[in-house]
């Protein structure tokens, strides 16, 4: 069972002389009282199980992340962090937990930690933030996950859920651009999100317990604050990949703001030459890759293997649709029946099935004609209709002619609610009009579960009943 243990940041305050006026022992334990009282979860787990997870998937993370090899910049993070894990509330900090502090050379604003301490913090994050104070504060929230096992407390809430060989899952669910990783890997659809994806509480609990932590460890408790609003900004209608597994819980700034006035900062930090020094050398290093880009490159590594360049030849003719299907396998998420003639291309997060002839390159592009798509989208919030917004936008950034073709319609996939939205488009690769049909569900963790068809207009009626039996047979196996 977790600690149900309150959570205080240290309220100290220098006072001359020895003796301490009863009125101003009345300030201090009102400033104490003041303080949000944080209760860890409900956890069936024990702290060793979370080390032994954290250990195990960020050996695998190290592997396939480009870390950053350089002695100054990995000395500053481990000084920052060790220096937050002296602050945490010792009855939360288990003196099994292995903590590090572990520097990426990714341009995404994103950090996370792993159950049992060890934390990953992308360069993108140290370059986004005016002051070391911003860094600091997500290192604090995110310790505060560790601390508060938010992570076993989300497997807890999980029935039938097995911790053996979970750590490759938690890994999938970070490396290579998400969580639908997993399918390629045939791996248990999931259980890095439980991992990695927090509710709006767990997000708020960790929010409160870091701005206490910065204060004991002499931060201003209001740069979290900033830092989270730096975020937003950044967002540009599209979460950054922070956001995705860290939602907003709503009033953020607000609430954050508010509890930085219930604390004191210790012995304020006012030397950040050291951030400065760290600073100065990513902006004499290369410039760092995001994720997805640092995926492509290492594609043909990966669990899934490379996609093939192409299936026959584009412009030559496509087959119909055979009459007889197989069954077909999504790793551990899915099933689905497919047309006995249409190939499987695995990439990280999604399976293709397409006719000979109906995927391959045009002027260096890949060029996607006949056939359906399955895959998963990394969501941060529970609204469907929503979701499904954020997805249609992805999708018309690499596809500037994509329009909505009729009213989006609400059926069942699988037994779940699901929007069928119906689009057309004009390929730029082969100048023809193209029905594609999205339709969308969300998975019980959260993220976003689609299936994307697309056909040449003119042969529409020869694939409706292909795509109709794709749609019906989809069996989801996640856990709900």
């Amino acid at each position: 069972m977790g600690h149900q243990a309150a959570c205080h940041a240290s309220v100290r305050r220098r006072v001359p002389g020895a003796v301490l006026t009863a009125a101003l022992v009345g300030v201090f334990a009102g400033a104490l009282v003041a303080q949000t009282r944080i209760v860890p979860p409900k956890n069936k787990y024990t702290p060793e199980q979370d080390v032994k997870l954290g250990k195990e998937a960020a050996a695998q993370v190290e592997k396939e992340y480009p870390i950053i090899r350089d002695d100054m910049v990995a000395a500053y993070l481990e000084r920052v962090g060790q220096r937050l894990v002296a602050a945490s509330p010792e009855e939360l900090n288990h003196p099994v937990f292995e903590y590090s502090f572990t520097p990426v050379d990714l341009k995404d604003i994103n950090a996370f930690a792993l159950p049992g301490g060890p934390m990953f913090v992308h360069r993108g994050m140290i370059e986004a933030s005016d002051t070391e104070a911003e860094t600091v504060g997500v290192m604090a929230h995110e310790l505060a996950h560790v601390l508060l096992r938010h992570g076993t407390a989300n497997a807890t809430k999980a029935q039938n859920f097995q911790l053996g060989a979970i750590a490759g899952a938690i890994a999938g669910a970070i490396v290579g651009g998400g969580a639908g990783r997993v399918i390629s890997d045939a791996s248990q659809f999931g259980l890095g999100a439980w991992f990695l994806k927090y509710s709006r509480e767990y997000e708020k609990q960790a929010d409160l317990l870091g701005v206490q932590i910065m204060a004991r460890a002499g931060y201003d408790p209001a740069a979290l604050a900033q830092m989270f609003e730096t975020i937003e900004k950044q967002s540009k209608g599209r979460a950054p990949q922070w956001l995705s597994s860290h939602p907003n819980p709503g009033n953020r700034t607000a609430y954050i703001m508010q509890e930085a006035t219930q604390v004191d900062v210790v012995n304020p930090v006012t030397d950040a030459r050291d951030f400065d020094r760290v600073r100065q050398k990513f902006a004499s290093m290369p410039p760092a890759m995001t994720s997805e880009e640092f995926a492509r490159r290492t594609k043909s590594g990966g669990a899934g293997g490379s996609v093939p360049a192409s299936v026959g030849r584009i412009g030559e003719p496509v087959p119909p649709p055979s009459s007889r299907y197989r069954p077909a396998r999504g790793g551990r998420l899915f099933e689905v029946d497919v047309p006995t003639n249409w190939q499987a291309l695995t990439a990280e997060d999604a399976i293709k099935w397409v006719p000979l002839n109906a995927y391959g390159q045009v002027d260096g592009r890949s060029v996607f004609t006949h056939g359906v798509e399955l895959g998963v989208a990394r969501n941060s919030t529970r609204d469907l209709g929503e979701a499904t917004d954020r997805l249609l936008d992805g999708v018309r950034q690499s596809n500037p002619a994509l329009r909505q073709d009729g009213e989006q319609r609400f059926v069942r996939i699988s037994g779940r609610s699901a929007i069928v939205t119906p689009l057309t488009n004009r390929s730029d690769a082969t100048g023809r009009e193209e029905r594609v049909t999205i339709s969308t569900l969300l998975l019980a963790d959260g993220n976003l579960f689609y299936c994307l068809t697309v056909v040449p207009d003119e042969e529409a009626a020869a694939y409706r009943a292909a795509f109709q039996r794709v749609g019906n047979s989809i069996r989801l196996y996640d856990q709900r």
